[in-house]
């Protein structure tokens, strides 16, 4: 990228005042001209600002033809050119008496865009990443979106913990597209960053992209990042706590029982609304029934499978249902030192001991209980042997140390924000009072249905 002293050119035009910022950019031509020869790139972004804020002028010369008939794109290179080819290609795409540019066109764009260039115009970046989302819904096609939007998710930050509107936009469009696996490689990276000059963010970016994550992990059955992105987006400080926010408590709650058996009490500074609506609902009953065996649960939703049907949760609370038997089993652990296949499943109201078997040996398999079960079908409950190797410590010692470094560096960057403070102090001393009890009431496919679109 070229620097401020570029161009005598650019410099002049620079001295020339905002009034006149527009002056020599009246038609495609001369916007064409100015991009390729003005080496102050943030001289020129002033100008192609100007003549962006007006929708006529921008449908008529930054989406317009040359007076060739040329389409300006073919003039610009890449990357040299990114600021201009960046204002004309998302003007292209919100146009509607211009066709729109080719996806050939927008991927060889992400592709090669200069990012410190790009950052001049956060705002031309979100107009070009809603721009490849609109047109690929009208050609209903959402996941040709997919590629475009992942380069610019991975391109355009400094690193992928800045949080931008890019993120939200990639990862509510792999969601649409049931494309869930896509998403990992963004949402494995934990947001610590938050800079407004490369971003045109919003409050609802933060919940939604953590919404969004939170459903892509639940569908791959990912269960403790659904909990870490779901509690984020619902215990995100606000005054008053917005609709996804409330949406968010609910998926919380149920993949809570699905890790736990039971729900958790938030953190202290999530909006106590939240946990009093919660209460009051459909969920709140359900969770104070759990767990039960399974003919009970689903005699317990009966009455609201439609709700949790158009809310998108049915196929959520049926997968908690799944996982009922095994906190009823572990249940027994804490009474019983042996117990009949038998007797396990009519305490759990199995009637197929084979069954039961399945789903002990599952449970010993995957590490959750430790156990063993004879030939005549006596099921021996043994404590639990820890067992962990030297490389498993040396991974978790090191984990911890770049953690505490990390959250060593967000505790510096929250002592300075007043307004998280203020927040803080607020709920510092709140008590929970009666609302406590609903998270620890009770003791504890795909999904494919679950949408943010």
């Amino acid at each position: 990228m070229a620097s401020a002293a570029g161009s005598s050119t650019a410099v002049q035009a620079g001295r020339s005042g905002p009034s006149h910022t527009n002056q020599g950019l009246s038609t495609t031509d001369e916007i064409v001209t100015q991009i390729r020869t003005t080496d102050n790139v943030a001289d020129l972004n002033l100008r192609l600002k100007n003549v962006a804020s007006a929708k006529d002028v921008r449908q008529t010369f930054l989406s317009g033809l040359l007076s060739s008939g040329q389409d300006p794109l073919e003039t610009l290179e890449l990357p040299r050119h990114t600021l201009g080819y960046l204002y004309i290609l998302s003007a292209r795409l919100q146009a509607t008496t211009v066709p729109k540019p080719a996806l050939t066109v927008i991927q060889e764009f992400c592709s090669l865009f200069d990012p410190p260039q790009a950052r001049l115009a956060p705002d031309q970046v979100t107009a070009l990443a809603n721009g490849i989302v609109q047109v690929s819904q009208e050609a209903d096609n959402l996941k040709v979106a997919l590629s475009p939007l992942y380069k610019l998710v991975t391109r355009y930050p400094p690193s992928l913990s800045h949080l931008t509107t890019l993120h939200r936009m990639f990862v509510m469009t792999c969601v649409g597209t049931q494309h869930f696996s896509a998403a990992l490689p963004v949402l494995s990276v934990p947001i610590t960053n938050i800079d407004l000059t490369i971003s045109d963010l919003t409050y609802n970016d933060n919940l939604i992209y953590h919404y969004a994550g939170g459903v892509a992990f639940g569908a791959l059955k990912r269960w403790r990042e659904a909990e870490e992105f779901f509690e984020i987006c619902a215990s995100s400080p606000a005054q008053v706590p917005a609709a996804i926010q409330l949406e968010a408590s609910k998926k919380l709650v149920l993949v809570q029982l699905i890790l736990y058996g039971q729900t958790v009490p938030p953190p202290r500074y999530t909006n106590p609304n939240l946990t009093r609506l919660l209460k009051n609902s459909p969920y709140g009953k359900y969770i104070k029934a759990y767990p039960l065996p399974r003919s009970a649960l689903y005699a317990a939703i009966e009455k609201d499978n439609e709700l949790f049907t158009n809310e998108k949760n049915l196929g959520l609370i049926h997968q908690t249902i799944d996982r009922a038997p095994r906190w009823l089993i572990k249940k027994l652990i804490s009474t019983y030192l042996t117990l009949g296949l038998a007797d396990i499943a009519k305490e759990v109201s199995i009637d197929s001991e084979d069954e039961i078997r399945d789903i002990i040996v599952n449970m010993i398999e995957s590490g959750e209980i430790s156990a063993s079960i004879s030939a005549d079908g006596t099921v021996t409950f043994l404590d639990p042997i820890l067992q962990i190797s030297k490389a498993e410590v040396d991974k978790v010692l090191k984990q911890a140390q770049e953690q505490s470094k990390l959250l060593l560096g967000l505790e510096r960057a929250m002592n300075s924000n007043k307004d998280y403070l203020t927040k803080a102090v607020k709920h510092k001393d709140e008590a929970w009072g009666p609302d406590d009890d609903m998270y620890n009431a009770g003791g504890g496919g795909g999904w494919v249905e679950e949408s943010v679109m």
